[in-house]
């Protein structure tokens, strides 16, 4: 690979200190691509791989990019790095590489010789850089996909390029998956793509084991496009870039073989896609909400696999809008650490936010998105002119309990969320259980159990009185969604339940909780997060402590705290504490360092209705937003809220 040009006299110590600046090059030129052609695509991804070529090891079974631990060891960690390489990698050898310079062909050969050699390796029991056996439920199963998938792409590069013994032994490493048991969610697929290129290549596949697992995906199968992922409670990215996408792959590839099954995952898709479509801004950016937010673009790698598969109910030029602004909108962020190695995290590098089973190679998943590469340049994704979608104002998601409001002139997009959960993956309560997630403010994970720490953004959190020891929700026992309002009942103590109603008025929030304590207690309903600074940038003109107070806006019922970037607050007429909580670094998932504008409250024990009012304009310049608020007038048994021509009554 040519990242520079060795000089005889040239030293190892001028070289190891010139190998960051040099990778940062790369990372450089993803900023300014255009990414408009398949070619700047191509040359992207290239851009992405240069930096991890050197941390292959001398076998090239293993791909080491740090040394942060997961749930399983260091051997299925390199493994997985190395996999996933291959989501990007083989759709760009499918779809040919004429239109790089000779130069970058030459590239292009040398990342797939390591893989040649790799592979070769990697399944060889006799060798020093063999992958191991496979155990239940292993890791290995998780990579086995993009394995699969490359070969089915790329069957010159990546399976004829091996003799007749080499392909015995893949064959062997690779069916041991039909002898093990595999979790019952997305890992199904796992092994259903396993046999799926076994049909294709002519080789011994498991029909039972096929069946059993189509079985899988079907019981998570919820009607209208939409499926759960192993637990019906929790409907995330895993859906789009997991379900979908491996459903659409098999559907491209089987089409001919099974097609009433290859027929239903595509119309699921297609159905699918009229919903998931809300989830993003027509700037490009989506909503973070969810677990493995770690793989950042594989978000719209759904849209990726749907234009592979050829057909779609948005229009090409949607589809392609949405791939390609995603892609942007993630070049522009801090995502890539010095050295030019894409990080855990999301906005930036954070493991704070990461899941047990996040590896340093784990981020690469989102190379899925690169499935276009594998469409000839003739294809209608490419020769579309990029479109963005109309949205509806508002728009009720009744499978996944949202609520999706889109303000156009901020492209700020924000989900409203009741009723799921998800267990055993780490800060899963700030993933999925906060009243609202947005693609401006983000939301934030917890520390520990202090509002600090805690950074109990857009949530409700309760301690017993002057303990400082604080939680959310953490399951709900009944919930429902309207066109107009979520509702949801929860216990979040031993004697503490509550109900809380949050209608949208975007850009603000109406929340009406019903609290009834059989202890004494103290609430804090805190507001959106705001970003506290841009984050990798020195503002050398601003003088920090200024700039907090000039912030800060105070009134009679509430508090405000206005950035360039957006204006946050929280409002209401109980009587009680407006206080903007200075959360720690690095619980927000855009913003390094947030602060939360929070009402807080002590309650006696009884039954208590405490209504606030909460703002998320992503415009910092729309002063209109803090003098216009929502109206809310109380009764015994409701409240009615009204905000421009809307108006909602919601039954207490």
């Amino acid at each position: 690979m040519r990242h520079y040009k060795k000089e005889d006299e040239v030293g190892a110590f001028w070289l190891d200190n010139m190998k960051g600046i040099v990778m940062n090059t790369y990372i450089e030129r993803l900023k300014k691509n255009p990414l408009k052609e398949k070619v700047d695509l191509m040359r992207a991804l290239l851009d992405i791989c240069r930096p991890i070529v050197p941390c292959y090891n001398e076998s090239g079974a293993f791909l080491v990019l740090g040394n942060t631990g997961a749930h399983y060891n260091n051997k299925a960690a390199g493994m997985e790095g190395f996999s996933r390489i291959l989501w990007g990698f083989a759709p760009l050898l499918a779809g040919g590489i004429d239109g790089l310079t000779l130069e970058e062909q030459e590239e292009v050969n040398e990342i797939l010789n390591i893989y040649i050699k790799g592979i070769r390796n990697g399944t060889n029991p006799r060798s020093d850089w063999y992958w191991s056996e496979v155990e239940d439920y292993d890791q290995k199963m998780v990579e086995m996909a993009a394995l699969a998938i490359g070969i089915c792409l790329a069957p010159e590069q990546l399976w004829n390029s091996f003799g007749k013994e080499d392909k015995e032994r893949i064959y062997v490493w690779f069916n041991q998956i039909n002898q093990r048991e595999v979790h019952k969610n997305n890992w199904r697929f796992f092994r259903i793509l396993t046999n799926m290129m076994f049909q294709i290549r002519g080789l011994p596949f498991d029909d039972t084991r096929l069946e059993e697992d189509f079985d899988v995906i079907e019981a998570c199968y919820q009607g209208e496009g939409w499926y759960f992922d192993g637990n019906p409670q929790q409907m995330d990215y895993y859906i789009p870039f997991a379900m979908h996408f491996y459903g659409l792959l098999y559907a491209s590839f089987m089409k001919e073989k099974d097609q009433e099954r290859s027929r239903r995952f595509t119309e699921r898709a297609a159905t699918f896609a009229n919903d998931f479509i809300y989830w993003f801004a027509n700037d490009g950016t989506e909503i973070p909400f969810g677990r493995s937010l770690t793989y950042r673009f594989a978000h719209s790698a759904f849209f990726s696999a749907m234009a592979f598969n050829g057909e779609s109910s948005l229009s090409w030029g949607v589809v392609k809008g949405v791939v390609l602004r995603n892609l942007r909108s993630w070049f522009e962020k801090p995502i890539f650490d010095e050295s030019g190695i894409l990080s855990i995290g999301y906005g930036y590098p954070n493991l704070v936010m990461s899941e047990r089973y996040n590896s340093p190679g784990s981020p690469y998943w989102a190379l899925k998105t690169f499935l276009v590469l594998a469409l000839e340049e003739h294809h209608p994704f490419w020769e579309a002119e990029e479109e963005v979608f109309d949205y509806e104002h508002s728009k009720c998601l009744s499978n996944p309990k949202m609520i999706i409001t889109h303000e156009e002139e901020s492209n700020h997009v924000q989900a409203f969320i009741t009723g799921q959960h998800c267990m055993n993956h780490g800060n899963s309560t700030s993933k999925y259980e906060k009243f609202v997630y947005s693609n401006v403010f983000g939301f934030s994970v917890s520390r520990g159990t202090e509002l600090s720490d805690g950074a109990f953004d857009n949530t409700l959190a309760v301690s017993l009185s002057d303990d400082n020891t604080y939680r959310m929700r953490n399951g709900t026992e009944e919930c429902r969604i309207t066109n107009e309002y979520t509702y949801a009942k929860y216990v979040l103590m031993p004697g503490v339940e509550i109900e809380s109603y949050v209608v949208p008025c975007a850009p603000w929030h109406v929340r009406v909780h019903k609290i009834n304590t059989a202890v004494q207690i103290d609430i804090a309903d805190g507001g959106y997060a705001m970003g506290a600074e841009k984050v990798g940038v020195i503002d050398v003109k601003q003088n920090n402590e200024t700039f907090q107070q000039n912030a800060i806006i105070n009134d009679d019922n509430g508090i405000f705290i206005r950035k360039p970037w957006g204006i946050s607050g929280i409002t209401s007429q109980e009587a009680g504490t407006f206080h903007i909580i200075d959360s720690y670094p690095n619980t927000n998932v855009l913003w390094n360092s947030a602060v939360i504008p929070t009402f807080c409250k002590k309650l006696e024990p009884g039954n208590h209705r405490i209504i606030t009012s909460v703002l998320g304009e992503a415009n910092g310049n729309c002063m209109n937003s803090l003098t216009k608020r929502p109206n809310i007038q109380c009764e015994k048994d409701y409240v009615r809220i009204q905000y421009n021509d809307k108006q909602v009554m919601v039954k207490v």
